[in-house]
């Protein structure tokens, strides 16, 4: 409903007031400054008038007003009412008349609901709804909307029709991978008997595919409409967010401008950008009757406006090959793919078991993904080459504390590149502590970590702390110290390594952070052979048979106090132009993150 703003009042009058024209100033004063109570106390029904008055405040969003008397002649008073209506620059204005009577000497308005609109009649309120425009859309890279109006089919339960509470609850929540305790609950709680409570909203095809088993079960409900939705039910999310029904958080939360009932954007993006995509809306006021249904429309105030689109940066290919990948994962996963010559974010994908947007906003160890920066790192002085040998020894004590290999493995003295595609801990600790303390903190922001870069919804850059002694810089040459990244930060870490700079995401067409200096160009052309072996002869020799030339690092990364401890799999890499990161939450090694890698590059052509 449109909040209606406050403006001053005045009664006047040429050559003195009467006390019929005092009478209905005091109703028209106290009608205008939203007080129910005093209005009416003001007429000859205080009860009657009360509940009308009182209902149609609240319909027109408790609002304020200028109402005046114009003339008054004997028992008769004329007026000018004006209301100034949020979401339209046009006043409602109107003309009334008041009958006023004396009762024991006391001037009074004779109650009628058309005291406050002439038009309304007996057992009518006054009642104001948002007239929303068509909604704009968001748009992917391309310009296409990514949201169209889709059949849907509302699965609810008749509370009256249940005979077996339990019973129901379990096989809904069988067929349909919800909560029976909600269920049950809900019905328990229905506000009637014969109330449809809602249980679940299926797409079309997706309603005829378990029909059989949920359309016979007794106490069962279906309703059809149509809704605002993405072409899956996982695409970007929930990164794009929903459209559906206020609630009553959003419509407080709006200032007035989100009122009950409204269609509006209820998380993500949608959300976000729900001002521009709304629109402005009209406003049309009604005469409804005492259950608040609309039954004559009294005016219109101001054509509804059209909200302007918002084009993303996502690829609808790229988006939907990284969906299609996890859309079988039964862990919290997440893949993110980026453009490094643009910046571009492409892809926001995340597991349908994932609590919230962990691609873009997620804050974990990188584990050995981390030794693209700790190869930059040491790659920086010169001194170093793919070819130098390093050795790498299964364990590596540093202050007391023990660090180990992957099952201890012992590779002796090999090249850099291949202590790299093999991911040996022993040798990037070696580089690490070799290095300033500042030096890995330098490197990261190089490639892009823990950079001031902002998203319009909530992203990690990554945090890069000094370390504290040398056992923390140790373990953060391999990604185990306290440096923590998000998926987005480390797809821009690889996308750095293909690019030859840093790169700033952007998520909005048109809204792109300026990216870093480059990097020596030594320096990245030795970190893309490395990053290449990882395929080609290391960790994830699984990606080899891929078209293009696929580079990347693997990464395992411990959390927690467990013993033997948890781990979090990782692979961070490229493709053309096309940069990456999958992350697997408790994945225990890279092996998933490889496998999930796989399956999503597989999808694009």
């Amino acid at each position: 409903m449109p909040v209606l703003v406050a403006a001053s009042l005045a009664a006047c009058s040429h050559g003195g007031t009467s006390p019929e024209q005092a009478a209905a100033q005091r109703f028209l004063d106290a009608l205008g400054r939203d007080d129910a109570a005093a209005a009416a106390a003001a007429t000859s029904d205080r009860a009657g008038a009360g509940d009308v008055i009182a209902s149609s405040l609240k319909s027109l969003g408790n609002p304020s007003g200028t109402l005046r008397v114009t003339s008054q002649h004997g028992t008769s008073a004329q007026y000018h009412a004006s209301w100034s209506v949020a979401g339209t620059s046009t006043p409602w204005t109107y003309q009334g008349t008041l009958q006023l009577s004396n009762n024991s000497g006391a001037w009074t308005v004779a109650w009628t609901p058309s005291a406050i609109y002439p038009d309304l009649g007996a057992g009518q309120h006054l009642l104001a709804r948002h007239t929303q425009p068509p909604r704009a859309q968001l748009e992917d890279a391309a310009g296409q909307p990514m949201f169209t109006q889709t059949p849907v089919v509302y699965v609810g339960i008749e509370p009256s029709q249940v005979k077996n509470l339990e019973s129901l609850a379990a096989t809904l929540a069988a067929t349909l991978h919800i909560g029976a305790a909600d269920i049950v609950n809900s019905v328990k709680h229905a506000p009637a008997r014969d109330a449809f409570v809602d249980v679940i909203t299926l797409r079309k095809p997706a309603y005829e595919a378990v029909r059989s088993i949920i359309h016979p079960l007794p106490g069962t409900v279906f309703r059809t409409g149509t809704e605002l939705l993405g072409p899956t039910s996982r695409f970007a999310q929930p990164l794009l967010g929903h459209v559906g029904t206020a609630t009553a958080d959003i419509v407080k939360a709006s200032g007035g401008r989100v009122r009950d009932r409204d269609q509006t954007g209820l998380d993500g993006l949608q959300r976000v950008f729900d001002a521009q995509l709304a629109g402005t809306p009209g406003v049309d006021i009604y005469a409804a009757d005492a259950d608040g249904t609309p039954v004559r429309k009294l005016a219109g105030l101001g054509a509804p406006r059209p909200g302007k689109p918002v084009q993303l940066t996502l690829d609808r290919a790229v988006q939907s090959a990284a969906d299609d990948a996890l859309g079988s994962v039964p862990q919290s996963t997440a893949i993110v793919a980026v453009q490094p010559s643009t910046g571009r974010i492409l892809a926001v994908a995340n597991s349908a078991a994932t609590p919230g947007d962990i691609a873009l906003a997620g804050q974990y160890p990188p584990g050995s993904s981390y030794k693209i920066v700790t190869a930059e790192a040491a790659l920086a002085g010169g001194r170093l080459t793919a070819e130098t040998l390093e050795a790498c020894p299964g364990t590596k004590t540093v202050d007391g504390r023990v660090f180990v290999n992957d099952d201890r493995f012992d590779l002796g003295t090999v090249p850099l590149r291949t202590a790299f595609a093999m991911s040996c801990n022993t040798t990037f600790m070696t580089l690490g502590l070799a290095l300033p303390p500042t030096a890995l903190g330098t490197a990261a922001r190089q490639l892009g970590l823990d950079a001031a870069w902002r998203l319009p919804v909530e992203s990690f850059s990554g945090s890069v702390p000094p370390p504290v002694g040398l056992t923390e810089q140790a373990a953060d040459a391999i990604g185990q110290g306290r440096v923590l990244v998000s998926p987005l930060a480390m797809a821009e870490a690889a996308g750095a390594v293909q690019a030859g700079r840093p790169v700033a995401p952007s998520l909005v067409v048109g809204d792109q952070a300026q990216a870093g200096p480059p990097l020596p160009q030594q320096t990245a052309a030795t970190l893309r052979d490395l990053m290449r072996a990882t395929v080609t002869s290391g960790r994830a020799t699984e990606l080899a048979d891929l078209p293009g030339d696929v580079a990347g690092k693997t990464g395992t990364a411990e959390y927690g106090t467990a013993t033997p401890p948890r781990s979090h799999g990782w692979f961070a890499g490229y493709r053309g132009d096309l940069a990456f990161a999958v992350f697997v939450y408790d994945g225990q090694t890279s092996k998933v993150a490889v496998a999930i890698t796989h399956s999503f590059l597989a999808k694009l052509h």
